[in-house]
């Protein structure tokens, strides 16, 4: 059906490594292996038969919880168009209450109509915003009003990608914070 590789791991496992915990569910208990540290990443991937034999709607869903006392989060889906991804397993966090207990996996069929967008697409999003957010405010400091109309001079997008540019390479640190 799907197997999961911890690329920093370097060891396979397949669908039997998983407890099923409904008809459609199944759960990998990190506590379960002889892991060295707590991975960074997971490449889920459904084996031939099983994306070809995913329901039309449906999808394989990918869930990660960082420890027992977290809530599950989403980290994307799996079809029969993405048999496989590689997934960023977020951190347990600095809550002001410790993580107790294993990290955990989890793999569903669900609706694919009701997932949530993927945080990395969500993350692509919030850049973007960002970015536009960036240049629509450095457009305003150069443009002229008329009758509701912002007009600008023709050369404010160069202008503005060489300050990002020149600011970018001053600070590694300032694309960073176009993520929130």
């Amino acid at each position: 059906m799907f197997g999961v590789v911890f690329p920093d791991h370097t060891f396979p496992l397949d669908a039997t490594a998983f407890a099923q915990v409904a008809p459609t569910s199944w759960l990998l208990d990190f506590s379960t292996l002889s892991l060295p540290s707590a991975p960074r990443s997971a490449v889920v991937f459904l084996l031939p038969p099983a994306a070809a034999a995913l329901p039309p709607g449906k999808a394989v869903a990918v869930y990660y919880q960082a420890a027992a006392n977290r809530p599950f989060a989403f980290l994307g889906a799996l079809g029969a168009a993405r048999p496989s991804a590689t997934f960023r397993l977020p951190e347990a966090g600095d809550e002001p209450e410790p993580p107790a207990g294993p990290a955990k996996l989890g793999v569903a069929v669900e609706d694919a109509a009701a997932l949530p967008p993927a945080p990395e697409e969500q993350r692509a999003e919030r850049v973007a915003l960002r970015v536009g957010e960036n240049l629509f405010n450095f457009m305003q400091s150069f443009c002229a009003a008329d009758g509701g109309k912002l007009i600008v001079p023709t050369d404010i997008m160069d202008r503005w990608f060489r300050k990002f540019q020149e600011r970018a390479k001053k600070d590694p640190s300032y694309l960073k914070s176009f993520d929130f």
